[in-house]
């Protein structure tokens, strides 16, 4: 059994077939589904969602794109949304200086802002970072120095040093599609490399299908193409690999009942 830790059910590409994508994933074994929000407009329909599905849990947050137009968010709202019984993580957050679509600050603001509520929830704090890799060190080494918090950092496609120091600040590491590509031999490297207690799958569907898929809308049931190429890469059986990173999931997203 497998377990998506991260897709956007509601994103156009899955929700015109939403019954369905579950479905589908289901019969390819999976067991779990984190739909993940990435502005405040969409966590009704995320939460609501996850009501509606035994098997779907939910994330509120802002996504670092969409920072500037959160400024108005307050620490007490995003913390009333986490109230929820089925939200059980916290993003996806992070910082993203590849595209800038949102000025710096804002978004290292909002990033500490959901820390600070992870802190004090206890609800894992979902992590996005491209081309930003010093400064989400840096905020993720001060905000652990504040008090300890759980978090992870999604579709890891970083480098080996920043998974490494990551890793020494008590971070899981989520690895997407994006391992199965030919392009991504750094990427597999890390991957064979990372503790068997602190490796999780994605699919962030409908985004970045993997290989033997490449070209196709992504849905979760594909969790288990990557999975299955995890395990031929650090030469484990499907079956074991499947069974502690599901383990991982319910340990590190503790409120959701497995």
């Amino acid at each position: 059994m497998f377990v998506d830790s991260h897709c956007h059910l509601e994103y156009e590409g899955l929700v015109d077939d939403q019954a369905g994508v579950l479905e589908r994933a289901r019969g390819a074994g999976v067991q779990a589904f984190l739909n993940i929000s990435t502005k405040r407009s969409e966590w009704g329909q995320v939460v609501g969602t996850a009501r509606m599905n035994r098997d779907v849990y939910a994330s509120v947050g802002i996504h670092p794109h969409n920072a500037d137009q959160h400024l108005d968010l307050t620490r007490d709202e995003l913390l009333e949304a986490t109230r929820d019984p089925k939200v059980i993580g916290i993003g996806e957050t992070g910082l993203d200086y590849y595209y800038d679509h949102s000025d710096r600050n804002a978004q290292q603001r909002l990033f500490r802002m959901h820390i600070d509520v992870a802190r004090e929830t206890g609800l894992p704090v979902i992590i996005h970072t491209r081309d930003a890799e010093s400064d989400t060190l840096a905020i993720l080494a001060e905000e652990m120095g504040r008090g300890s918090f759980p978090a992870l950092i999604h579709c890891f496609t970083a480098s080996a040093e920043f998974g490494s120091k990551v890793l020494d600040l008590g971070l899981s590491i989520s690895i997407s599609g994006i391992v199965t590509f030919k392009n991504a031999k750094d990427l597999q490297a890390v991957a064979k490399s990372i503790p068997q207690d602190r490796l999780l799958v994605e699919t962030d569907s409908p985004f970045l299908a993997p290989v033997p898929h490449r070209g196709k809308s992504c849905e979760p049931g594909y969790v288990r193409d990557t999975a299955s190429f995890i395990a031929k890469l650090r030469d484990e059986p499907l079956d074991q690999l499947a069974a502690y990173t599901t383990q991982n999931f319910f340990r590190l997203f503790s409120k959701a009942v497995a």
